[in-house]
């Protein structure tokens, strides 16, 4: 576009979009907005899609991760399909590469897209041509799941004469937590190609990794479990002259997460806790200013002498915690309530009686890899008798689904303490 003789345009940077990707660690207790959860990462992407449309944007580029692994239901294709020729309508071009989980499908790579979508290769880098806009953006796919090859080494220099754009779907290098290293490459290799933005995907956060050149994550378009917390979405970026003027992240998700902090260190009473667990979500809730479905994981620490009491009844502190969310209003649910409380200084260390002692060795038990073999073989058999409706009704019933043994020993200790009156800390 040309105003007052400065040419500028705007493009769209989304990764990660993981359609139909199931939220991950909902309870199913009544009044979750059930078809609102599942349907969130559709309905993230049709936003995507409203904002390009609305803005005018010349193009879109993805990154990679356009689905979730291995999907089987071709409804999953047809729906991305047409919200991309909705995009092909308005005259919004695409440029996208498949990432790790796009590789493991067999089913992405016959999928016929619509004429506006271009997709790389997983030989080599290639390049394609944005006209108007006299961009050049350069990209690579994968091939296999797990490609752990320099891929960034294999990409050509800067197309003299045009804006340069490298999509890439890599960890970088230094280690991205809760993510695969896979395409590993530095910074300092990535701004030798001497391009003007990278597109980056994988990692799930929104991060400008660099201005100089502009290296930029989008995080990715829906936050799908408690690992993936606060506003999630796409980038805009604005080009005037052929200079990036502004890098902006635009939150596009529908549900959201978060962590709620509760430090009960001051706390001697239930009257206490709950007055605790109310200003935190209060503070947690007006941190967001988010009006969509909120899913939190209230998770209590802090020396206190409420200690003993949180090892009891889970189903009575779950309800009362929910009850506090609950008048916070209707979109906003507790996920699971996580326990990290110390007993007092006065409490810990001593072993009071042979009850403690049993404690001790399921501390000890935290190491021990034939114990945890052991928990995984029984409880999994036993898990797998107990109906699905049950395992939202209790954060054990839960820990034994997810194979978090580590949080079950906890959980048997604290009883275990409390119904003795010994004092042995988590």
């Amino acid at each position: 576009m040309t105003t007052d003789d400065r040419t500028w345009f705007k493009f769209l940077h989304a990764g990660d979009i993981h359609l139909d990707s199931p939220m991950r660690g909902l309870p199913s207790y009544t009044g979750v907005p059930v078809e609102e959860v599942r349907g969130a990462t559709r309905e993230a992407l049709t936003n995507l899609v409203n904002l390009a449309i609305e803005e005018e944007v010349s193009f879109v580029v993805i990154p990679g991760d356009l689905y979730d692994g291995n999907w089987e239901d071709m409804s999953t294709g047809l729906f991305f399909c047409r919200e991309m020729a909705r995009l092909g309508t308005a005259g919004v071009d695409v440029f996208l590469l498949y990432g790790n989980h796009d590789a493991e499908s067999k089913l992405t790579k016959k999928l016929p897209l619509p004429s506006n979508v271009h997709s790389f290769g997983s030989r080599k880098a290639e390049t394609f041509y944005h006209d108007p806009t006299k961009t050049a953006l350069h990209g690579r796919s994968y091939k296999d799941r797990d490609t752990f090859e320099n891929l960034a080494s294999t990409y050509p220099m800067r197309q003299p004469g045009h804006f340069n754009i490298g999509l890439l779907h890599t960890a970088l290098t230094g280690g991205q937590p809760n993510h695969e290293p896979y395409a590993p490459c530095t910074v300092t290799e990535l701004a030798a190609r001497e391009y003007d933005y990278w597109a980056l995907g994988h990692v799930h956060d929104f991060a400008i990794v660099s201005n100089e050149p502009h290296i930029v994550f989008s995080g990715n378009l829906q936050g799908r479990s408690i690992r993936e917390v606060g506003a999630k979405g796409a980038v805009m970026v604005t080009v005037e002259d052929g200079v990036i003027a502004e890098v902006r992240h635009v939150p596009l998700d529908v549900v959201r997460w978060a962590i709620v902090k509760v430090d009960l260190a001051q706390s001697a009473s239930k009257n206490d806790m709950e007055t605790a667990i109310r200003t935190s979500l209060s503070a947690t809730i007006e941190g967001l200013a988010w009006t969509g479905p909120l899913m939190c994981r209230v998770v209590m620490s802090g020396e206190t002498e409420l200690h003993d009491l949180l090892g009891r009844s889970d189903l009575t502190l779950r309800d009362d915690i929910r009850a506090l969310a609950s008048q916070f209003g209707d979109h906003v649910w507790v996920e699971k309530i996580v326990i990290e409380t110390r007993p007092l200084p006065a409490h810990s260390g001593a072993l009071y009686n042979e009850a403690d002692e049993m404690v001790a060795l399921f501390d000890a038990g935290l190491d021990d890899p034939a114990l945890k073999a052991s928990l995984d073989n029984e409880l999994t058999d036993f898990a797998n008798k107990i109906p699905d409706v049950l395992f939202g009704h209790s954060p054990t019933l839960q820990s034994i689904r997810e194979k978090m043994f580590d949080e079950i020993l906890h959980r048997a200790a604290r009883a275990l303490a409390t119904r003795t009156g010994g004092g042995i800390g988590p």
